[in-house]
Formats: C-alpha cells, sequence, structure tokens
C-alpha cells in the first residue's frame, strides 16, 4: 500500500472519518478506484455486538488507518491537518455531530477552501426527521421500496437497497461530481447524501410503471417484483433453483420451445388475472430436471437464464472466474473491483488494515516530529506503538 496506486482516481486523497454501512462502502469504492483513502478510526472498536476478526470487514480494504483522541484538541488538529493535505473528507455522523467536534464543513473549508465535504445520513441534513435514528430498512420503508418487496409482509432485501445503493455509491457518485465541479470553480461544497433520497432515487422507474397505472401496490403481482411468471424463480427437481427473466416475446417463445410448451394453447401471458395458472405450467416443466441439467440446457442462451447460486457457490462460476469478479485478498474470497476501466484499471489496494497501523507514518507525513509523535502516544492522542 505504499507504493503507486491503480485506478482512475490515483492522486486524490480522501479522509473517511470511522463509521459503520455506507460510509465504509463509499471509503471502498473510492479507494478500489485509486484513491489515496485514510480512514481516521477511534482508539477503540465500538461495540456492534457481532464477534468477528476485523480482517473480514472487507469494506475497510485498501486504506490507511489513522487511530486518534478525537474528543482531544489536538486529535482534532491532525484531522484538520489531513484535511489540509486531501481533496475530499466523508463522514456518516448524525447532523450537527462533526461541528459540536470542531470537524464540520466550516472548520474543514477554514484548513481547505477546495474540499469536497461529503455527509452520508439516512434521513438528511434537514427536515422532521433528520436527527432521528434508523437503519436501512427504515430508510427504504419511507421511500416505497420496501413496501414494494416481498409477498406477504414486506422484505428487506439485504441492506442493499438503503446502506450500499442508496447510500454509499450515491456518496461515491456526488463526491466524484463535486471534486469534478471544484477542478473549474477552485472551491469545495457539501455533498448531503440521504439514504432516503437515494433509495427514492433508485425507485425512479418503478415511480413511472405506478404512475402509467402499470404497477400495482400489491406486492408479488407486478412484471418485476415476482409476480409475473416469465420473471421469477423455479424449483427444481434436486430442489435447487434457478432464475428466468424472458420478457421480450422472442426470449419467451424460446424458453416455451425448450420446456417443449405449445404457447397457443397456455394462458395469455399479458393478462395478470392468468399469471397463477401460467406459474403452476412452469413450475411442473422445471421441476422436470435437476438444475445442473437447466444449466447445460439455458445457460448462455437468450432464453434469459442463470442460476441461482448461493454465496459459496457464486465465486467458482465459469463466468465469475474468467473475470475475475471475485478475488482472495488475506485469505478471504471477496468481489473484486468494479466497475472496470481500460486504460486505468481500478484494484484492491490492500487488506484491511489493523485499526491504526498507519498513524505514526501518516504523522511523520504531515511534519510531526518523532519527539511530538511520541508526546502525542505518551498523552494518549494516538495508540501505542
Amino acid at each position: 500500500m505504499n507504493g503507486p496506486r491503480s485506478g482512475p482516481l490515483s492522486g486524490l486523497r480522501v479522509i473517511e472519518l470511522g463509521g459503520i454501512g455506507p460510509v465504509p462502502m463509499c471509503g471502498m469504492l473510492l479507494s478500489d478506484l485509486g484513491a489515496d483513502v485514510i480512514r481516521v478510526e477511534r482508539l477503540e472498536a465500538a461495540d456492534l455486538g457481532i464477534p468477528h476478526g476485523r480482517r473480514f470487514e472487507i469494506l475497510l480494504r485498501g486504506r490507511r488507518s489513522v487511530a486518534l483522541d478525537l474528543k482531544s484538541d489536538e486529535g482534532r488538529r491532525i484531522v484538520l491537518a489531513l484535511t489540509e493535505t486531501a481533496h475530499a473528507l466523508i463522514e456518516g455522523f448524525r447532523p450537527g455531530v462533526t461541528e459540536r467536534m470542531g470537524l464540520g464543513p466550516d472548520d474543514c473549508f477554514g484548513a481547505n477552501p477546495s474540499l469536497v465535504y461529503g455527509r452520508m445520513t439516512g434521513f438528511g441534513q434537514e427536515g422532521p426527521l433528520a436527527e432521528a435514528a434508523g437503519h436501512d430498512i427504515n430508510y427504504i420503508a419511507l421511500t416505497g421500496a420496501l413496501a414494494a418487496i416481498g409477498e406477504e409482509r414486506p422484505l428487506p432485501p439485504l441492506n442493499l437497497v438503503g446502506d450500499f445503493g442508496g447510500g454509499g455509491l450515491y456518496l461515491a457518485l456526488g463526491v466524484c461530481a463535486a471534486l469534478l465541479e471544484a477542478k473549474t470553480s477552485g472551491r469545495g461544497q457539501v455533498v448531503d447524501a440521504a439514504m432516503v433520497d437515494g433509495a427514492a432515487s433508485l425507485m425512479a422507474s418503478i415511480y413511472g410503471l405506478h404512475a402509467a397505472g402499470l404497477w400495482t401496490e400489491e406486492r408479488g403481482a407486478n412484471l418485476l417484483d415476482g409476480g409475473a411468471p416469465f420473471y421469477g424463480t423455479y424449483q427444481c427437481a434436486d430442489e435447487e433453483w434457478i432464475a428466468i427473466g424472458p420478457l421480450e416475446q422472442r426470449f419467451y417463445d424460446l424458453m416455451l420451445d425448450v420446456l417443449e410448451l405449445d404457447g397457443d394453447v397456455l394462458p395469455d401471458r399479458r393478462s395478470p388475472a392468468d399469471w397463477p395458472e401460467l406459474r403452476s405450467i412452469f413450475e411442473r416443466a422445471f421441476k422436470r430436471r435437476t438444475r445442473a441439467e437447466w444449466i447445460e440446457i439455458l445457460e448462455g442462451t437468450d432464453v434469459c437464464f442463470a442460476p441461482v447460486l448461493s454465496m459459496t457457490e457464486a465465486p467458482g462460476h465459469p463466468h465469475n472466474s474468467a473475470r475475475d469478479t471475485f478475488v482472495e485478498v488475506d485469505g478471504i474470497t471477496q468481489p473484486g473491483p468494479a466497475p472496470r476501466f481500460s486504460r486505468t484499471p481500478g484494484a484492491i489496494q490492500g487488506p484491511v488494515p489493523a485499526r491504526g497501523a498507519h498513524t505514526r507514518a501518516v504523522l511523520d507525513e504531515l511534519g510531526w516530529t518523532p519527539k511530538e509523535i511520541q508526546r502525542l502516544e505518551e498523552a494518549g492522542v494516538i495508540s501505542p506503538a
């Protein structure tokens, strides 16, 4: 991690104030694309009630870690010194917290007027719920996304829609957009990335269908929510699952040929009232073969087919293997960098660092002398070597 960094963001420095969920996701994305991400962490780990080794916190990969007492004046001074050398800072505290720490936007702009200050919250920096606690499930519940997913009851789609999709990805996009603008204006700005806003944005096309009268509010009764029998999952003879999605007529006709079904006598696929009967027909047809047999017959065809793979199986699939979609770092199989670039490819810049592993090296870069660093350690501002 001390050599040249690979990726289109090489040369950028980002300060990440330690947190969980979407901010580390954003930091991982920026690091994978080449940015030098310095994660500022507390001296002691927060107790999240999840027993596991730090090396499994994949979202923290590729960083340098600095551990500080952020409540101390000297800890604050170190962070402000870091912002002087940085292009962006990202944080995920509740509104007003960094201001009370003396590390809010105005404090940081005073040190670096061109800094992009990325803020990640659930409900945003303002509004009736801005100060409320919450997690992914609460944020997507407020946008209509959660209500649209599931069958009898709403089911959270992991924490992909709020934390990572509507949160981390939108923060990364906002930071990159603001960095481009700053190159022209020379001025920084605050990026207010709220998971509610991002999750709502992800729902844009569904809201369009709803407005057009093409999407009902009944779960599991629509084209893309598992309601349509030609866009869903089916169990095979070996009780494994496959996914099919031939939305277009020509792909649908091809699937019927493979299933040896006569489209002229089947229920009308355009009629939602006929979907339950059509689904029963498909269920019986797909039950005739094992998943391995359907892979042999359908994979790579225009039927729009894929096996439903577990997390254990997915990395070994020939397509994922050929593209290095999953890689191994520090003995842990994990997703590789995305997206891909033809000339400046990204890379995992290193494994998950130990907490505070780079504190002294970073302070040395900032101009602190060995004697000053020793004094900071003795004062409890940084952790012992």
